[in-house]
């Protein structure tokens, strides 16, 4: 298990979205071979969900930290993001209408269509996961 505990601000972000990168190339082996997409779409979910406990989650309050773990295997990364700050319903989050080109809203369309699986558990802590597998064909 990797852990890493920021701050829960933008300026934040980069730090915690190179640690999460460097995790991702530690996954893989056997029969399960790494995709082109596997670490951009990682780090993309990865980067929206930072993005939201940043600008959402501490949002009138004080900012606190934000944990993340990451599980590494032979075939999958899992990523918890840790927060205490305020939390949401993500089944009331509606589909964007990607028609009409939005520039924001976007966050959790991404990490759903990225990741492989996704939950939410809102309390105190709200915990994000987030598990993406590796391919077992060829890239």
């Amino acid at each position: 298990m990797i852990r890493l505990r920021v701050p829960g601000a933008l300026k934040y972000r980069d730090l915690a979205v190179r640690a999460v990168a460097a995790a991702c190339k530690l996954v893989g082996s056997g029969e399960a071979v790494r995709s082109r997409d596997f670490d951009d779409q990682v780090v993309s979910a990865f980067g929206e969900a930072f993005n939201n406990a940043a600008l959402h989650s501490y949002q009138g309050l004080q900012t606190g930290d934000v944990e993340i773990e990451m599980e590494v295997g032979s075939e999958a990364i899992t990523i918890r993001m840790i927060d205490y700050g305020n939390s949401f319903d993500i089944g009331d989050v509606p589909e964007p209408d990607l028609d009409s080109l939005p520039e924001s809203g976007l966050g959790i369309f991404i990490i759903k269509s990225f990741m492989d699986e996704v939950s939410y558990e809102a309390g105190a802590p709200n915990v994000l996961s987030m598990r993406k597998r590796l391919s077992k064909e060829g890239p």
